[in-house]
């Protein structure tokens, strides 16, 4: 299990926090995604051999959410 930490700025708002959410725990090899609502904060806790961190930033930029590490 890896954790991998990620900035989105979007994720300061409940509608793109549910959103976020969905989309991370559906994803095959998501543990777990825990959002800081405060400064977009998101750690996420991953299966390194389904998931890489840059795969993490590129499925969360398809849904028009800016990610930064």
């Amino acid at each position: 299990m890896q954790t991998t930490t990620l900035y989105v700025k979007e994720a300061t708002s409940e509608g793109p926090i549910l959103n976020l959410e969905s989309i991370l725990l559906k994803t095959e090899g998501v543990e777990r995604a825990i959002i800081d609502v405060d400064d977009g904060e998101i750690k996420i806790d991953h299966s390194e051999e389904k998931l890489s961190p840059n795969q993490l930033i590129t499925l969360i930029e398809q849904y028009g959410l800016n990610v930064t590490k």
